[in-house]
């Protein structure tokens, strides 16, 4: 039994603009939109610890989301490879038209770039995700980030945003927020 194998390739050189799905920023600072790779899930996990109220998973799910579940998310990286934007979700099982975000996170280094819109336009753009009509989230009342984020992307899609309750307190092990569910859509991919 063969096998091939994959050559490795460390993050750096896969923040060049030969493998980025788009770069952003400015011919000063460039950032890099890719999929993750395994090399990303430490760096992921590290910026994601750095961007509170975000909930922080454990460093093997973001390995995970970064090979598993690798055409749904993006990675943002710097000319250096630092991660300094992440977005992660899924494409619904029982809802194939609906894209459900996870989490989105932009570090420091980054803010104020539009970097969180444009790793999302990113990973909607892309061919696995062309049956997408709705995207769907699940935000904090008071993360007024993430809110300002998808009444942004709503009206820039053209498309109706609606919110309701999701998981209560109760349901999070008491000691956290409610979540509520965000839902965009539908909207026209051509639009993104």
């Amino acid at each position: 039994m063969s096998g091939t194998t994959q050559p490795f390739t460390p993050s750096a050189d896969l923040a060049r603009p030969s493998v980025a799905d788009a770069v952003v920023g400015s011919d000063a600072s460039p950032l890099f939109i890719r999929k993750p790779n395994p090399d990303d899930g430490w760096g992921i996990y590290e910026l994601v610890k750095s961007c509170p109220p975000l909930d922080v998973n454990s460093a093997y799910a973001y390995l995970l989301l970064a090979t598993q579940f690798r055409d749904t998310c993006a990675v943002a990286t710097n000319e250096e490879g630092e991660i300094v934007g992440f977005v992660s979700g899924y494409v619904k099982s029982n809802a194939p038209d609906t894209y459900f975000l996870w989490q989105v996170a932009v570090g420091e280094k980054a803010r104020g770039t539009g970097l969180a819109r444009r790793l999302v336009a990113a990973v909607m753009s892309r061919p696995e995700l062309e049956g997408v009509h709705h995207l769907e989230t699940t935000i904090t009342p008071d993360n007024q980030a993430s809110w300002g984020l998808f009444r942004r992307l709503a009206d820039r899609w053209q498309a109706p945003l609606n919110s309701r309750e999701y998981f209560s307190t109760d349901q999070l092990g008491g000691e956290h927020d409610p979540e509520n569910l965000v839902r965009i859509g539908p909207f026209d991919t051509r639009r993104i």
